[in-house]
């Protein structure tokens, strides 16, 4: 299913990730894009362009999880394609549980059974790499095991098994795309915040940077233009449906060699870093394997850390927009 001249419906669209997606789906020229979000995470100002250039965009402020709202929506605007990216965070999830899991595995599981009404025709699920838990065998392939080590993780796998019993049970037609950590312009700075805008955060403020443990974990930074991209791209794909896939670099940096390259690129090499007690739950070692992605549309990354990361701090140090 092309995504020209269909009407396109993203959750979560005002966030991070989601913002870049709204972008990658624009250039594919759909009759129509709507995006509801709560703001939880999500910003309008993320959205402010595609308002000014795209003329059939709408931004219902509204939550993806409730079920008759969504029916609503998914009626009023003749919906196509669903992308699921409404989410509750890994760091709330610490504070509250019990509530992140009953959010993220009810927002999954309604969007599910509209598909099952007939609302939509093609649900596109965004999981997260925090389902495999820490890597017990390198690269982290979609067979790896599930070791989810969070609540947030949890909730992560839960929804994407009732992705695939909606897929093998109704035959609704779903993928699933397992992102590793992505980065770039527009990532929430605030509340939640991941390291990348933190770093620079404490930088403008002035004050030592933290780091949980002794910064060897490692992860997979992912540009976060090239998994919108690959996003679109799978999402045409027939070969996908019924899929899981992992969209990442296939590469791994330690935190501190993170931070490290960051000051230096902000010519402050020698900045103050503290190290602090662990996080709870908090991955080992993370590091993609994208053969499948590669083998269904021909997806590598092509931007290097290095590239990505002086993008992103002159976004966040006055390049914005």
């Amino acid at each position: 299913m092309k995504i020209s001249k269909r009407n396109i419906l993203v959750t979560g669209g005002a966030g991070f990730i989601g913002s870049h997606l709204v972008d990658a789906i624009i250039l594919e020229k759909p009759h129509s894009l709507v995006v509801v979000d709560n703001l939880f995470l999500g910003k309008k100002q993320n959205l402010v362009h595609v308002k000014e250039t795209f003329r059939n965009f709408h931004l219902v402020i509204d939550d993806a999880g409730d079920f008759e709202r969504m029916r609503k929506i998914l009626k009023k605007f003749k919906i196509d394609v669903v992308f699921n990216l409404a989410v509750i965070p890994l760091p709330k999830s610490l504070e509250d549980p019990a509530w992140t899991i009953a959010e993220n595995v009810s927002i999954t599981t309604n969007i599910c059974e509209l598909g099952r009404e007939g609302l939509y025709k093609k649900l596109v699920h965004f999981s997260s790499s925090e389902a495999y838990g820490t890597a017990i065998k390198v690269p982290m392939t979609e067979d790896h095991p599930l070791i989810p080590s969070t609540p947030y993780a949890a909730s992560k796998v839960a929804s994407d098994y009732v992705v695939l019993s909606y897929f093998k049970t109704f035959g609704l037609d779903v993928m699933i795309l397992r992102p590793f950590n992505n980065y770039g312009p527009r990532q929430n700075e605030g509340s939640y915040a991941g390291i990348i805008p933190i770093v620079i955060k404490k930088v403008q403020e002035g004050v030592p940077i933290e780091i949980f443990g002794d910064g060897e974990q490692t992860r997979d930074f992912s540009f976060v233009r090239e998994t919108a991209s690959a996003a679109v791209k799978l999402s045409e794909q027939d070969d996908a449906v019924g899929k899981i896939i992992n969209l990442g670099s296939g590469k791994e940096v330690s935190i501190n060699r993170l931070t490290k390259m960051m000051l230096k690129l902000m010519g402050l090499d020698n900045y103050p870093v503290v190290h602090s007690d662990p996080r709870p739950g908090d991955v080992r070692r993370h590091c993609g394997g994208i053969r499948l992605a590669s083998k269904l549309v021909g997806f590598k990354s092509k931007i290097s850390l290095k590239e990505g990361l002086r993008e992103t701090i002159h976004w966040y140090l006055g390049g914005q927009n």
